[in-house]
């Protein structure tokens, strides 16, 4: 399985980045060392969407805080960067994708992403990551 990641990117242009305790939903959870893995630079931080492709060097759940009741699994990643987007992939190009159950990949991308606006890790269809791999 690929992943998918949106969260605040400073340098897309960075060889490698490490992103701490980050929420994860949608299979996320399960992200391991040697996964592909696809950065969106969030568009909540000024970011475009999708800017690289890498691969995860290390990856080390966040241990849970007993004080709450409920809390969503979060993973510590280290992203090695394989390649950066050639085209644009964002919230303005998936959200005219809205029909849930259409199969598409870019639907796929714009509900696990921007259906909730929250920076995450999302685990991703074989579908979904061909798409977005001719992005590259």
């Amino acid at each position: 399985m690929a992943y998918a990641i949106k969260v605040e990117i400073t340098d897309p242009q960075a060889e490698t980045f490490v992103f701490a305790a980050q929420k994860t939903m949608y299979g996320g959870k399960a992200i391991a060392q040697g996964d592909v893995i696809f950065l969106f630079a969030s568009e909540n931080e000024g970011g475009q969407g999708l800017v690289a492709r890498g691969v995860v060097t290390s990856s080390e759940p966040t241990a849970r805080r007993l004080d709450l009741e409920r809390q969503t699994p979060r993973v510590s990643v280290a992203v090695r960067r394989t390649a950066l987007a050639t085209r644009r992939l964002g919230r303005d190009e998936l959200k005219r994708f809205k029909d849930w159950k259409d199969g598409r990949p870019e639907t796929e991308l714009n509900f696990k992403f921007y259906r909730q606006a929250t920076n995450k890790i999302v685990g991703i269809s074989d579908g979904a990551s061909a798409f977005l791999n001719s992005f590259f």
